[in-house]
């Protein structure tokens, strides 16, 4: 196996101590903050100790097979709040109604797992009757952020031929935006109910929860005509956790605890494009 680590401002001393403690046959840097630890031994007992070393020095770590390829795969799927952007939308939509507080530990929960999904959303949309629709694209313009990285990583993954899907517990009105800015192929999300310019409290159509995200993932992967194994999927809370297991690839993105510990890869630290170093 390689052992890739990573981080914003990785100490050369302290990846050597790691790969030394890994027992790797030898230590490649890719670019200034990652190196790839060649010939290392996999053991759950290793990975236990890298995982309290790396967190502690603040890298991130994958271990990974030897000569895998981003070209290996077809698909990145992707959730929308907390990965490919830094906000929750609901949480700063309900900002504009002073209850951000009140939605925020809702969401909180959710993507804990402490709440069932499709319950939190019904509960969160609910407190958001009666407020002007325009809120919604004064949260685009002025709070919606790419998370760190995730133009470069979603150019390099377009530029080596995989499709890109966004599939979202939130709502269409971001989705769409995200689709059309960053050029991704599919996107599948929940829509808000409008009625004369207003939010009603509610959401047109079932609910895209957990099972929905997994089901799109195997129906844009049908469509592909190819296996979910060769899906790379991300994403941070509780509700990605059955599209992530499908996958060939699972990451984490500055995830919750429930999450980070059932993903191949877990990105605490470093970028979105901090996949791109796992790939020979």
């Amino acid at each position: 196996m390689n052992l890739i680590l990573q981080g914003l401002a990785a100490d050369r001393s302290t990846i050597d101590r790691i790969a030394t403690m890994a027992d790797a046959q030898r230590i490649v840097q890719l670019n200034p903050d990652a190196y790839r630890c060649e010939g290392v031994g996999y053991s759950d007992a290793l990975k236990t100790k890298i995982d309290s070393e790396c967190f502690a020095a603040r890298l991130d770590y994958a271990f990974v097979e030897a000569g895998r390829k981003l070209g290996d795969f077809s698909l990145v799927a992707m959730d929308m709040d907390s990965t490919l952007i830094t906000i929750e939308c609901i949480d700063e939509i309900a900002d504009m109604q002073g209850l951000k507080p009140q939605v925020a530990e809702i969401t909180e929960a959710a993507m804990r797992g402490e709440i069932e999904f499709r319950e939190s959303l019904t509960r969160r949309v609910s407190l958001l009757k009666g407020l002007d629709a325009s809120a919604l694209q004064r949260v685009y313009e002025e709070r919606l952020k790419l998370s760190p990285g995730a133009e470069k990583m979603l150019a390099a993954v377009q530029a080596a031929g995989l499709k890109t899907l966004l599939v979202s517990g939130g709502f269409t009105f971001f989705t769409d935006r995200m689709k059309t800015r960053l050029g991704l192929d599919y996107t599948h999300s929940n829509e808000l109910e409008i009625v004369d310019g207003k939010l009603t409290g509610k959401v047109v159509g079932s609910i895209v929860d957990a099972d929905e995200k997994k089901n799109t993932v195997e129906r844009v992967c049908r469509e592909l005509d190819i296996s979910p194994k060769e899906a790379i999927v991300m994403g941070d809370g509780a509700n990605d956790l059955k599209m992530m297991g499908i996958s060939g690839m699972s990451v984490a993105f500055r995830a919750k605890p429930v999450v980070r510990a059932q993903a191949d890869v877990a990105l605490n630290f470093v970028g979105l494009d901090g996949i791109l170093p796992l790939f020979d």
